[in-house]
């Protein structure tokens, strides 16, 4: 069981120096650097303008079908480049598994279309 934790450390090691390093700078930024906030510092700033109505407010769902289009592409965009490059090695199971995925990708595709979310007004 000891030999099993033991190589746990490496990473409770990488974990523990992490902590530190982001404990240490804040720490020091908020010990080196002035604190002098104004009204003007602290006020929202929303797009170069004054903000209007509360931040709590629901969104149109369009900006989350928006949302979803960017996922399914970056998600496919990055799944491509590696299939491409290991296309030779991974044979017909790595094709046909990533024609699997570029259907699954389709559908959310056109059901984002048929939500509209292609069609802003």
């Amino acid at each position: 069981m000891n030999a099993l934790l033991i190589e746990y450390w490496p990473i409770l090691l990488f974990l523990g120096i992490a902590l530190g390093v982001s404990a240490s700078a804040v720490g020091a930024s908020l010990l080196l650097a002035r604190q002098n906030p104004d009204s003007e510092k602290v006020s929202p700033y929303e797009c170069g303008f004054e903000a209007f109505g509360d931040a709590r407010r629901q969104f149109d769902v369009r900006f989350y079908l928006v949302a979803i289009l960017f996922i399914i592409f970056d998600l496919e965009v990055a799944f491509l480049f590696p299939w491409a490059i290991t296309l030779g090695e991974i044979g017909v199971f790595g094709f046909w598994s990533m024609v699997v995925f570029l259907a699954i990708l389709t559908v959310g595709f056109i059901y984002e279309w048929r939500k509209g979310a292609l069609e802003w007004e």
